[in-house]
């Protein structure tokens, strides 16, 4: 490293396991725009994910599976363009990683390129093992996700929580270890019950994210939305709203309408 380089500016894949090391929670939060980007990693937010929840959430399906490529490319790029410090991991939608190691790769290089983004999110283990020992292969951080993987909700019937069975958590169990072999640099643990993902964070070397999987992960993750209680008729269980969101924005733009309307705004001193 010559006088002049600087250090790699942006948190990473190793800067997390050395967390996980030195006992550090990790924070993470969905993102997906350039403004709420550079807010939440100013208020200390360590990896912002550009999550295919987008679907839900900014564009109104009731699943995620209706989310395309383009479309998280577009919101990915938001995201880059908002951020400096955090490390930006985008979501892989559904039927972008599913069909060959090939078209993963290529996807995957769009998200890093085209994206900005520093990784790519999977959901599931098994047949996917190659394609992410592959993508780590060309350099491309991989972000493992288990338990109750949200494109999978055709199958599921819904969102139930993951690993209740002894089958179903041995399964769980196996498909992490087996993640962490292929090579994943941390591992969302989505809707498992909390001993087991307990049970899983002491036995990997990679961090694990939770997400209603109890307190014991090495770190959190959550939809801003969520935490921002901007979706008020939606509030599982391990959801805790920091900001009523979706009120206070409400009573804003109210008395922003009744102003306009009673000729309060704009006065002299709003206008050219």
């Amino acid at each position: 490293m010559s006088a002049n380089s600087k250090p790699f500016p942006r948190v990473t894949a190793k800067t997390l396991l050395e967390y996980k090391a030195e006992g550090r929670k990790i924070v993470s939060l969905t993102a997906y725009d350039a403004i709420y980007a550079a807010i939440e990693e100013e208020a200390g937010v360590d990896l912002l994910l550009i999550g295919d929840s987008a679907g839900n959430v900014i564009a109104g399906h009731t699943t995620t599976i209706p989310m395309t490529m383009d479309a998280m490319l577009f919101l990915t790029r938001c995201v880059a363009r908002g951020s400096r410090k955090a490390m930006i991991v985008a979501d892989m939608p559904f039927g972008t990683f599913q069909v060959s190691t090939e078209d993963t790769v290529l996807n995957a290089i769009r998200f890093m390129k085209e994206g900005g983004a520093q990784g790519v999110k999977l959901e599931g283990a098994g047949y996917l093992l190659d394609t992410i020992r592959r993508l780590v292969e060309v350099g491309i951080p991989v972000m493992g996700h288990v338990g109750l993987t949200p494109q999978k909700v055709n199958i599921y019937g819904g969102f139930p929580v993951q690993g209740q069975t002894e089958r179903e958590a041995e399964q769980i169990e196996a498909d992490a270890k087996a993640l962490q072999g292929a090579g994943v640099f941390s591992l969302v643990l989505e809707k498992i019950p909390a001993n087991l993902a307990a049970k899983i964070t002491k036995q990997l070397s990679i961090p694990t994210i939770g997400i209603g999987s109890g307190p014991d992960c090495d770190g959190q993750i959550l939809v801003n939305y969520d935490l921002l209680g901007m979706i008020e008729k939606f509030k599982p269980k391990f959801v805790r709203r920091y900001l009523e969101g979706a009120r206070l924005i409400r009573e804003a733009v109210s008395k922003w309408a009744d102003d306009v309307r009673t000729g309060r705004y704009p006065t002299s001193e709003e206008s050219y």
